[in-house]
């Protein structure tokens, strides 16, 4: 490789996965007419050698910036975290920079800032995540603009943009009846936040394992809670310190999972041999949680690597598919026990 201190050219890029150097540059550009087998190689070289183009020199000579934005309105969380993290990588192969607009949709100048920020980066896209996906507002916002953009889960609208998700409700429906199956028939469910089209269907996948075993949700062991640990604490909390309880409790997401076992604990209650817990996300956490928990893997990393293909090389044409549907995983663990005397 000539001029190593300068890092590997595009040359040096087509060289290694056999292809021309426009082609490379194709690969670059999220242009559509590129075979997925020649993609896959030339995206293997670009890691290989650690290849990074000049995004400068490449925005001057045309009108891309080679910046993408993700805005979220949650950056805290680790689902943000790990859609950040699938983005970001994928981008960095597909040779752009990805920026990082939190925004609090509460505020009066949110759409100001939303504006100001695509407008001065001169974003090529979006990625959107929940429950900005569904914000008829934003859409209409980045609409406007003239941007395009990709979202992650939403609940309306499939035709208005490409969508990467996976199936919520088969999900919860799955975990459900995993805990039926271990005699449980007495299940409390911590709801999410309202705003979230997850928080929906997930309830709905609940209530249709129950159903189907001609059962139905108790009303006073449904308690809402708001995808934080604090909530499922507190949720727990009202589920648990009565007279007659459930044995199992499904809470939404894995932060407010976490929360019903601290609070189990806090009142003398032992996860899973008195009580079974289960979660939605597989966060990082629920693998070193004590009991590690049993959970719903969402691959949220890999949707935001999707999204960002997406995003650089949209579905085109006639007959072109928007809905990106990716697999989910029942992860067992150890916060599940069959029921006593079942």
């Amino acid at each position: 490789m000539s001029e190593r201190t300068k890092g590997p050219s595009i040359k040096d890029v087509a060289e290694y996965a056999g292809v021309s150097p426009k082609t490379v540059s194709r690969v670059h550009n999220g242009e559509r007419w590129v075979r997925e087998e020649v993609r896959e190689k030339v995206l293997a070289a670009i890691k290989a050698l650690n290849y990074r183009p000049n995004a400068a020199a490449r925005s001057l000579s045309g009108s891309r910036s080679y910046l993408l934005g993700l805005v979220l309105d949650n950056p805290g969380s680790h689902y943000a975290g790990d859609v950040q993290l699938g983005a970001l990588q994928r981008s960095r192969l597909r040779g752009c920079h990805l920026v990082v607009e939190p925004i609090d949709i509460k505020s009066a100048s949110w759409k100001t800032e939303l504006v100001a920020s695509v407008t001065a980066l001169r974003l090529d896209g979006v990625l959107l995540t929940p429950p900005l996906s569904d914000n008829g507002e934003v859409l209409k916002v980045l609409e406007d603009l003239d941007v395009p953009y990709v979202r992650i889960s939403p609940d309306h609208d499939p035709d208005r943009s490409p969508f990467v998700h996976i199936d919520e409700r088969a999900a919860a429906y799955e975990m459900t009846t995993y805990l039926l199956d271990r005699g449980h028939t007495d299940i409390g469910f911590i709801r999410g936040q309202a705003t979230h089209s997850s928080a929906r269907l997930r309830f709905e996948g609940f209530q249709a394992a129950l159903a189907e075993r001609g059962l139905a949700p108790r009303a006073e062991w449904i308690v809402d809670g708001g995808f934080q640990f604090p909530s499922g604490q507190d949720a727990a909390r009202t589920l648990l310190d009565r007279d007659e309880r459930p044995t199992a409790i499904f809470a939404a997401n894995d932060a407010m999972a976490f929360g019903a076992i601290v609070a189990a604990a806090k009142l003398g209650i032992a996860v899973p041999g008195e009580l079974s817990v289960v979660g939605f996300d597989d966060a990082p956490a629920a693998q070193i949680y004590s009991p590690g928990l049993t959970t719903i893997r969402q691959p949220v990393a890999e949707m935001g690597a999707l999204a960002v293909d997406l995003l650089l090389s949209p579905p085109d044409g006639e007959g072109a598919v928007n809905d990106h549907c990716l697999a989910h995983g029942l992860i067992e663990r150890d916060s599940v026990a069959p029921r006593a005397n079942a």
